[in-house]
């Protein structure tokens, strides 16, 4: 049995209109939490990072959700997404990858899972 489940997605060739836009970002992490059952707490925060950085300048998303977190960091030069789903409770990975391609219409993604457990 494992503790917790951890996607990786790596996108590349995403909409950069779709990444540049904070309200598409929210309306994405509000949609994919409540299709994969999980329970937000609190506001997603999204921010502008990396300011000055161009090949790493973009919004990061920190959605904390009852079983652990989304987060996910948007690449305006390289048009690329790294978003990370981890929960305790396991999730239809296949629904995240869905509601990616629904909001940001990466050309490519490269996926990794890891199962977690300590014991």
């Amino acid at each position: 049995m494992y503790w917790g489940y951890h996607l990786l997605l790596d996108c590349g060739g995403c909409d950069l209109s779709a990444i540049t836009n904070k309200e598409n970002i929210k309306n994405f992490v509000i949609e994919l939490a409540a299709a994969i059952n999980m329970t937000t707490v609190g506001e997603p925060w999204i921010e502008r990072t990396a300011i000055g950085i161009p090949d790493k300048e973009g919004y990061s998303l920190y959605q904390l959700i009852v079983t652990s977190n989304i987060s996910a960091h948007f690449v305006d030069m390289s048009r690329q997404i790294y978003l990370d789903v981890f929960s305790c409770r396991e999730y239809d990975q296949s629904i995240v990858i869905d509601t990616v391609n629904k909001y940001f219409s990466p050309s490519k993604i490269k996926k990794h899972t890891i199962s977690r457990n300590a014991g």
